[in-house]
């Protein structure tokens, strides 16, 4: 059985978040060094190097600090990031249906034929693909 290398980084990213971590660690697979340059593009995180340890090689982003926080459990100050499409259930999408989270607010990351990116870039270049997760 495959791990969820996607799941997994968001699950992480959403754990770190929630407890206040400024930094994750997760496993180097070029689909999570896609997804990643991504976050870093849109602003979610601030930075992110390769680390290697015992011939493993793991990506270690910085969280970006949201001050206004008080109380962790609140989920509208927090990261959201969910999985959309999965092993066991592919959730695939043309251009003119893509999802617009929170009217454009939030990003959905897609893999497409012509790699990894975002919604916006999948809609300019007028091609669709699997629909990975949603962040906001």
């Amino acid at each position: 059985m495959d791990r969820d290398t996607i799941a997994d980084i968001i699950t992480s990213i959403r754990n770190a978040d929630m407890n206040r971590k400024r930094t994750v660690r997760i496993a180097s697979t070029n689909i999570n060094e896609n997804i990643v340059k991504i976050l870093l593009r849109e602003g979610f995180i601030e930075n992110a190097r390769k680390h290697q340890e015992r011939n493993k090689y793991f990506l270690v982003s910085t969280l970006r600090h949201r001050r206004n926080r008080k109380v962790p459990s609140r989920n509208f100050l927090n990261l959201n990031l969910k999985r959309v499409s999965r092993p066991g259930l592919r959730i695939y999408s043309n251009y003119q249906r893509i999802p617009r989270i929170l009217g454009g607010m939030g990003i959905v990351i897609l893999s497409t034929s012509r790699g990894i990116m975002t919604d916006q870039e999948a809609r300019l270049e007028g091609i669709g693909g699997e629909i990975l997760c949603y962040i906001w």
